[in-house]
């Protein structure tokens, strides 16, 4: 989730993912993001709602241990990556809503411990909860050439080659910290943008890497969708154009109406097979009320499918498309 300078924080499009997974008539929901709390709140203010949370960044227990004292009979948190959905014992639930949000929130992206931003005096860290390695280990251990492919697949950063180089270069003389590698970073860019620093795309992309954002989500989502009751909604909120393809491509792909000429689901099976109902297309973006009073939102993108009464059929080729990924996540430092 995004939150603004101030203290206070924001649940990105909250109105607009109330609207879409009605707590209002009750229900179990799933909330994979934590976070703050901000959905999981906001849902548990309505009667006959039930709320299994899940995060993969031990501090956000404490937020839960607040809402379990207040909701102890329809409140249950778990520290867990949403990968691992399918771990969480779920005998009679009845979901009807489960909630993906892939921002970070500011209170992360601040905190020196996490390593998260280019502006950190801290280490270069960048774990989320339940990794195999950091940002340091990945920038100091890594062969010239992975690395190249993490910045520019993950980054979309078109300096990568030199970044990479440079970076090798830098390391064989000293163990590289987070300012190191922004100076390496500002001196290998040939253009300067002043908008953007610099070192925002290869902050994203070693983020992404560590935490294997890709895999998690591809994971995620079908986890989810294995769960969720006919007629349930899943709902995920992404923040770079990665994470939208992958949620594009998957409830278009599998719902009822999609393309007839699709190569993904075999032609005489489509009306079996799809494990969503009609799927619209439709991107949610925030409002101007809601950029007034949290301009961190502005990148927010929402796309929601329903679940359609169709057995579970894992969806191999959600895997398959986006394999490069997957396999350049699968790389230990």
């Amino acid at each position: 989730t995004m939150v603004s300078d101030a203290p206070k924080h924001y649940p990105v499009l909250l109105n607009e993912i109330i609207s879409i997974i009605t707590p209002q008539h009750g229900g179990t929901f799933i909330d994979c993001t934590f976070g703050q709390g901000g959905y999981t709140k906001e849902i548990l203010n309505y009667k006959n709602t039930k709320v299994i949370a899940i995060d993969r960044d031990i501090e956000s227990k404490k937020k839960a241990d607040l809402i379990k004292e207040k909701f102890p009979d329809r409140f249950y948190f778990k520290n867990l990556k949403f990968s691992k959905l399918n771990h969480l014992k779920l005998k009679n639930e009845n979901i009807k809503g489960i909630v993906f949000d892939l921002g970070y929130s500011f209170i992360q992206i601040k905190d020196p411990n996490k390593g998260l931003s280019f502006n950190s005096s801290g280490k270069l860290n960048m774990m989320m909860g339940f990794n195999e390695f950091s940002a340091n280990e990945a920038v100091n251990n890594l062969e010239n050439q992975d690395i190249e492919k993490i910045l520019r697949y993950f980054g979309e950063e078109k300096d990568a080659k030199i970044i990479s180089k440079n970076i090798v270069k830098f390391r064989a003389t000293k163990k590289i910290n987070t300012q190191d590698l922004v100076k390496i970073i500002e001196k290998s860019k040939r253009k300067r943008n002043y908008k953007v620093h610099c070192a925002t795309k290869t902050f994203q992309a070693l983020r992404i890497f560590v935490n294997k954002e890709i895999t998690e989500l591809i994971n995620g989502v079908i986890n989810a969708t294995k769960r969720l009751k006919p007629g349930g909604k899943i709902i995920v909120v992404s923040f770079h154009s990665l994470e939208d393809k992958i949620i594009k491509f998957f409830f278009t792909n599998f719902s009822v109406n999609r393309s007839r000429s699709s190569r993904y689901i075999p032609e005489q099976n489509i009306t079996q097979k799809a494990l969503f109902e009609e799927y619209k297309n439709r991107v949610l973006r925030p409002s101007k009320e809601e950029l007034k009073r949290n301009n961190r939102s502005r990148s927010a993108k929402l796309r929601f499918a329903t679940r359609s009464k169709n057995k579970f059929t894992p969806p191999e080729e959600l895997k398959k498309k986006f394999k490069k990924y997957l396999d350049l996540e699968s790389i230990n430092a």
